[in-house]
């Protein structure tokens, strides 16, 4: 039976779907009743993709989803669906395909229009209500699909049919494995180098988006080759974007991107999975250089995190970009606001600080900081923003995305555990901690992770980038608190993987789970966005469990699926440089077995402050049975006094007794 013609988002788990359950149109959310209504009624469907910080999604809406007019037209002529991309990446990612294949520049909102069937046929991202930016009206659109579907059934049946093929071919096929070889891995690394911004860093032009999939690559790089040079353009991008007016100086985190070329004026929207991938990377960058900057901007974005994106334990997905109607607003500051919360010591606080309005910026002027040595006056500099901070406080704030997903929170945890460890910060490692427990508690009943979690909602299944992160997250607090339950359920994730998610020929591990109903096709997630893609996270938690587990033949499988991975990125190296960072964890994964007195833990030291993405740590004490701990190979070490192994691979050094000579053989790089 068709369903009720009304607006269903009110129940939705999405609060972006949430934010059009009043909307005139007749919504339906993404599920096997509404695609089973428009295959009864024969109607085509109009798909909406979007997310709650997404700017031109609201305009959108506000000009468009919020007319009666317009709803009365689509609800005539259409089936509309209304999905949250960051719930549903893998509807987001077929459609997204289908629209590129067209030949069209992808983007949010996503309009497409499909078959009964869900088939895609025709598409494009915001269309304004009335003609205007070169694009033709949203009512013009409505209608003109309408008269083409009518009159042309038949044919842009097969179009959709065959364009439906074509993103199959292209998100779901296997192709032939390749050896993962460490030329390939360089030679990527010198593509993404030659595009690099020798001045403002980060990539050439505007937008700027922070890219950490790309900067990971430079760095794993350079700890493989020695090549400096691609090091510093990561500490480059790094001290440009958070000088900029990117990064939010009085609140701390990084906004999603850049319109400009110098970092300067952001689309505001504010990302938990941007934030902490940047944590991470300068954790990097702070134990290779010891430089202040990193440090704070890592203390300032947990501080955030923890002070505004924290519900129950979780953190919530993103703050829009508006406030009170305007991009901006919340963050921005003229003169005289600054003058009227610091008084005199507004200029002080300006000689560190500049405001900026360039001529295309309608707002505010947006605050950034002075190349500077950021120890300098800091304490001083510390009170001032916390006095904005309070008064900004007192504004309209942007709205919360509440959602609270698994992947992005593995991301998160992962970070956040690291950070902590490296500064030996336990509120830091006990608030992972409570985030691993929030994810892994809203289970169901079989140990099934959700992928989004709204206040008692859930959605199940959960995605394979959901396990994949949540693996990577138990290893980083198993390698922060010595706990071995972590350990345990990295691996029950991966299995996991391997239940719900592997394909038929052992080769790889789709997007969505084998018993999901809803979707037309089962993709892969081979393809970065802002964030690595599934594929890539699923290949790293394997090798860093296959590693700290010791697990052989989990060693054999990763180095399976990452061959097979590394053949599907022949085509589009860019934009799967996730897969390349993951296969080097494969490549060269190294493992760090320390054996520790309690009450002298040099070696640990020496470990926790020199980082490394390829390796994974295990610090046990003096004494433990050897049966409990295994270098690579299988071969017990020496449990009866303090040492340290250090092994690439199945090859290890031998035993190193001396903490001085652990801390060089960890920063040795090989000669360029």
């Amino acid at each position: 039976m068709p369903l009720p013609p009304s607006n269903l988002l009110a129940d939705e788990t999405s609060p972006y779907l949430q934010q059009h359950r009043n909307n005139p149109v007749h919504w339906r959310p993404w599920s096997p009743a509404s695609l089973a209504e428009a295959r009864e009624l024969d109607k085509p469907i109009l798909l909406s993709v979007g997310y709650a910080a997404c700017h031109w999604c609201h305009v959108m809406a506000h000009e468009s989803f919020e007319d009666a007019e317009i709803a009365a037209l689509m609800n005539r002529l259409y089936i509309n669906i209304k999905v949250d991309r960051e719930e549903r990446p893998d509807i987001d990612q077929i459609y997204m395909a289908a629209l590129n294949a067209t030949g069209e520049q992808g983007g949010w909102p996503l309009t497409m229009f499909l078959t009964p069937d869900a088939k895609p046929f025709w598409g494009g991202t915001y269309f304004p209500k009335e003609p205007r930016y070169g694009r033709p009206g949203f009512a013009q659109v409505l209608e003109a699909i309408n008269r083409a579907w009518n009159e042309k059934k038949e044919s842009i049946n097969q179009s959709a049919e065959a364009l439906t093929r074509h993103v199959g071919a292209r998100l779901a096929a296997s192709r032939q494995p390749s050896p993962i070889e460490p030329a390939s891995l360089a030679a990527l690394a010198d593509s993404i180098f030659g595009m690099i911004d020798r001045e403002e860093g980060g990539l050439r032009g505007a937008p700027k988006f922070p890219n950490a999939p790309f900067m990971e690559v430079l760095w794993l790089n350079w700890l493989a080759t020695g090549n400096s040079a691609h090091r510093d353009a990561v500490l480059s991008s790094l001290r440009h974007m958070l000088n900029g007016g990117i990064y939010d100086h009085i609140g701390g985190g990084l906004s999603r991107y850049s319109t400009d070329a110098s970092w300067l004026i952001p689309h505001f929207e504010k990302m938990l999975y941007d934030n902490a991938q940047l944590i991470r990377i300068c954790n990097w960058a702070y134990a290779e250089t010891g430089e202040k900057l990193f440090q704070v901007r890592i203390e300032e974005t947990i501080a955030w995190l923890l002070r505004e994106m924290c519900i129950a334990g979780g953190f919530a997905s993103s703050l829009d970009a508006d406030s009170e109607g305007e991009e901006g607003l919340f963050y921005t500051w003229d003169r005289n606001e600054i003058a009227e919360v610091l008084g005199p010591d507004s200029e002080a606080f300006l000689a560190e600080y500049s405001l900026s309005a360039p001529d295309h910026w309608e707002g505010k002027p947006v605050l950034h900081r002075n190349p500077a040595d950021v120890a300098a006056n800091d304490a001083q500099l510390r009170i001032m923003r916390e006095n904005l901070l309070d008064a900004r406080g007192k504004r309209v704030r942007p709205g919360r995305d509440d959602k609270i997903l698994a992947d992005w929170n593995g991301l998160a945890i992962s970070a956040i555990a690291e950070a902590g460890r490296l500064f030996s910060c336990a509120d830091w490692i006990e608030a992972a901690e409570a985030a691993f427990r929030f994810v892994v508690g809203s289970s169901d009943g079989d140990g099934r992770l959700p992928h989004s979690i709204l206040g008692s909602r859930r959605s199940f299944p959960g995605l394979s980038s959901d396990y994949a992160a949540m693996a990577n997250a138990a290893v980083s607090l198993f390698e922060a608190t010595r706990k071995p339950d972590y350990a345990k359920s990295a691996v029950a994730f991966v299995d996991m993987l391997d239940r719900w998610y592997r394909d038929d020929n052992g080769s790889g591990y789709f997007l969505t789970a084998s018993d999901c109903r809803d979707i037309p096709v089962r993709i892969r997630g081979d393809v970065d966005e802002a964030t690595p893609s599934a594929t890539s996270q699923i290949i790293a938690a394997m090798a860093r469990t296959a590693s700290l587990s010791g697990n052989s033949d989990l060693q054999q499988r990763v180095w399976t699926i990452a061959e097979a991975a590394f053949g599907r990125t022949l085509e589009q190296h860019h934009g799967q440089a996730g897969i390349f960072n993951a296969c080097a964890l494969v490549l060269a994964p190294i493992k760090l077995v320390i054996i520790e007195e309690p009450d002298n833990p040099a070696f640990a030291a020496v470990a926790k402050r020199n980082p490394d993405p390829r390796r994974v740590d295990v610090v046990v004490p003096v004494g433990i049975g050897a049966a409990e701990i295994n270098l690579p190979g299988g071969a017990p070490p020496d449990t009866t006094k303090a040492g340290a192994w250090l092994c690439t691979g199945l090859a290890c050094l031998p035993v190193i007794t001396d903490p001085d000579e652990l801390e060089r053989a960890l920063r040795r790089r090989p000669s360029t």
